[in-house]
């Protein structure tokens, strides 16, 4: 089956060069040239990727990510900006986003981030099937959810992917830069406060008490590691 691209830009030009470049990648692809009307097709419609710009009349970027992952759409997205400020990366990125690319780019990097993201969304899911037990928490990969004390945790697909990979690597003592390989799938070099970020949710959502975790341990200088409550 042909996989298929939400391109999401209010530029005719941007949607067009893109639309060229992805279908002669061999994808399908449709386009929103606002938030909102972004959020109607992506709530209707499956797609592999949406590339999704930051800057968008109706609703922006930001919001749209927001929005589609507090309604648990995790369809994996590409943000595209002319923005360089780092806090828009980091804020983009926790709020779900995939990836992360800057205007003026490339129509390559974009079908190889692009070509990168599914292919990572697709081992994903082939290696999220059964459940994990560990102490009281329970993980369920194919639903994206947790349960602890009958109650049900949901996450970003970013926070998800986070803890099962942890979780899969029970005891391990795991740097920032093998998470952001492994979880992330790209180089963000010298930047590693996105998976702080990211476990400091994590923690929020799983630890009895965020400040003096039990399940996900930092060891210092070293990374994260997570194990069995005591």
């Amino acid at each position: 089956m042909t996989q298929k691209i939400l391109i999401v830009d209010d530029e005719i030009s941007i949607v067009t060069l893109l639309t060229y470049n992805m279908e002669q990648a061999g994808y399908e692809t449709d386009y929103a040239y606002d938030g909102l009307e972004a959020i109607k097709k992506a709530r209707a419609i499956h797609f592999d990727l949406i590339i999704l710009d930051l800057m968008l009349p109706e609703m922006d970027g930001m919001e749209v990510c927001k929005y589609l992952r507090e309604n648990h759409i995790q369809t994996p997205i590409l943000m595209l900006t002319a923005k360089e400020d780092e806090i828009d990366k980091i804020l983009g990125l926790e709020l779900g986003a995939d990836d992360y690319i800057t205007k003026p780019f490339s129509p390559k990097e974009v079908v190889a981030r692009t070509k990168a993201i599914i292919r990572r969304a697709d081992q994903s899911r082939k290696s999220t099937q059964g459940s994990l037990k560990i102490g009281d928490l329970f993980i369920y990969p194919e639903r994206y959810e947790a349960e602890m004390n009958n109650e049900i945790i949901t996450f970003t697909r970013k926070e998800f992917e986070l803890l099962h990979y942890l979780a899969n690597h029970l005891g391990n003592v795991l740097s920032r830069d093998q998470l952001l390989s492994a979880v992330w799938n790209y180089d963000f070099t010298g930047d590693t406060r996105i998976v702080d970020v990211h476990v400091s949710h994590l923690r929020e959502k799983i630890e009895p008490d965020s400040k003096h975790p039990s399940y996900i341990k930092t060891i210092r200088g070293l990374g994260y590691k997570m194990e069995e409550p005591k």
